[in-house]
């Protein structure tokens, strides 16, 4: 079938074009730094916490007012000032809302496009105003501090960049759209709303591509600590610049060197384990899909499939009941002769590894096979009639058909475990750890955890997570060009 020919774009189509693509950019800026701390324009005061964006100071007001209290009681910081910054945040959060929803429009035809450009301009107009509302707050704050000269040291207030960057974007959005809409012609009589399928999918897939934005891609910014001397609660400034210092100390250092080579093999030997035994799912949901008494299979399947929504802490509190000293098997045994008083089975250093392994897999056997039933149920079925048809049985059938169909969705998953081997967690070790075996049970997650929050080593264990991330993306590509070269397939 001939392609349909393209209509030349006149030169106002190719400048509103043009526009179209500064307005939606724009827009995503507008959206994306509000969760961005560095340039949140409510910060006008060192009282407000660094780590506060603009989202968290128009939707919760206790983190904003979190260490002001006696400041506002006393007046040195007025109570309406707050309330003000408190409000407009609020409205600029909810004006950027409605400039998104303007830009999600703006992609489809001019019946939507319109709408779009007029939710965006309100979206830039209400934000424009709203970061006018936090400059008024600012002003007073600088003003009341002008009167009184006194009240500088408890005031203490900021002019913050994050006012102009707002106020600009917030310019751009409301200006570009007044321009987009006059250029946009009027949609034709009878037009109905459409979008194009292609960016009905990028509309769909974007919430998902800012979750992952703010919650993988953002953190990423945390790792200037790394080239710190900071402690919690302190502002980075040149003067505690230290470099790769805390690079190289992880090496100098004898006692944390030897830490980290304790730490790696815990969670190279413990991942090993769980890498060697990935393919117990796997054979799980091929037995279980064989069982053919529905509500048998439905009440194994549900059985094993609950304890992964059960919390360590809750593990923990099972096996204390179990495993204890006035636990259940500890007291049978007694009762039975076989002890002469109770054991703690759960303070044993011995055979940690495995013990943290049998635990893993019996929380998250049933929930890791589900992938694989559902690869199963997927599998034609003419490829099982005709097995039956050669007279093949029911283990041939699982040999020769089920477990080769679920050989790619097994090295999928299994180059994803490779490339995550440094990654095990904390919480099981950190519920299930005591004085007998923290040497044997502290993974690297753990160690991060103890030096960073506990320790106050922050610089120390972004290090550590830092190269902790690197060395996955490494493990990740070497994984799929060895089944590249294996499968002749790559996963990524």
């Amino acid at each position: 079938m001939p392609g349909k020919i393209k209509t030349p774009l006149t030169a106002k189509e190719k400048l509103n074009k043009v526009f179209y693509y500064i307005l939606r950019i724009s827009v995503v800026l507008y959206v994306t730094l509000l969760f961005l701390p560095g340039l949140n324009p409510a910060r006008i005061t060192e009282r407000i916490n660094r780590n506060l964006s603009l989202f968290t100071s128009g939707f919760f007001y206790n983190s904003l007012t979190e260490s002001m209290g006696r400041y506002m009681k006393n007046g040195w910081i007025p109570v309406e000032v707050i309330r003000l910054v408190f409000f407009s945040s609020m409205i600029c959060c909810f004006a950027a809302v409605i400039a998104g929803v303007g830009g999600c429009l703006s992609v489809g035809n001019n019946k939507l496009k319109r709408p779009g450009n007029i939710l965006m301009a309100v979206g830039g107009f209400v934000g424009a105003l709203s970061i006018a509302g936090i400059n008024m707050a600012k002003n007073q704050l600088m003003n009341l501090v002008a009167e009184n000269p006194k009240f500088a040291d408890k005031t203490k207030a900021l002019s913050p960049d994050g006012i102009i960057v707002f106020w600009i974007i917030a310019i751009c959005v409301f200006v570009f759209a007044l321009i987009s809409l006059v250029l946009t012609p009027a949609p034709a009589k009878g037009e109905k709303a459409h979008i194009e399928p292609k960016f009905r999918l990028f509309l769909m897939f974007m919430p998902f591509v800012l979750l992952l934005f703010i919650f993988a891609y953002l953190p990423l910014w945390g790792w200037r600590y790394a080239f710190f001397d900071y402690r919690a609660g302190d502002t980075l400034s040149m003067d505690k610049w230290r470099g790769f210092y805390w690079f190289t100390y992880l090496f100098k250092n004898p006692a944390t060197a030897k830490d980290i080579g304790r730490v790696m093999a815990n969670t190279l030997v413990m991942s090993g384990i769980g890498i060697a035994t990935s393919w117990l799912p796997m054979v799980f949901a091929i037995f279980l899909s064989e069982i053919k008494n529905m509500h048998v299979r439905r009440i194994i399947q549900t059985c094993t499939t609950v304890p992964n929504f059960i919390s360590w802490v809750l593990v923990y509190a099972v096996a204390f009941a179990i495993f204890s000293t006035d636990g259940f098997v500890s007291s049978m045994f007694v009762q039975q002769g076989i002890w002469d008083k109770g054991q703690n089975l759960l303070m044993d250093g011995s055979n940690t590894w495995l013990k943290m392994w049998a635990w893993g897999t019996w929380k998250g056997l049933g929930w890791s096979s589900i992938i694989y039933l559902s690869a199963i149920s997927g599998i034609d079925q003419q490829l099982y009639e005709a097995a039956t048809v050669d007279g093949a049985g029911r283990f041939q059938k699982m040999w020769h058909i089920t477990l080769p169909e679920l050989v790619p969705t097994y090295c999928v998953l299994l180059t994803l475990s490779i490339a995550g081997i440094l990654s095990n967690g904390m919480e099981q070790y950190l519920c299930f750890e005591n004085p007998q075996n923290t040497k044997a049970i502290e993974v690297l997650d753990l160690y991060v955890y103890k030096i960073g929050i506990k320790g106050g080593l922050i610089p120390l264990s972004t290090v550590v997570g830092m190269l902790k991330s690197i060395i996955s993306v490494v493990l990740l590509f070497l994984a799929n060009n060895i089944s590249k070269v294996v499968r002749g397939q790559s996963v990524v």
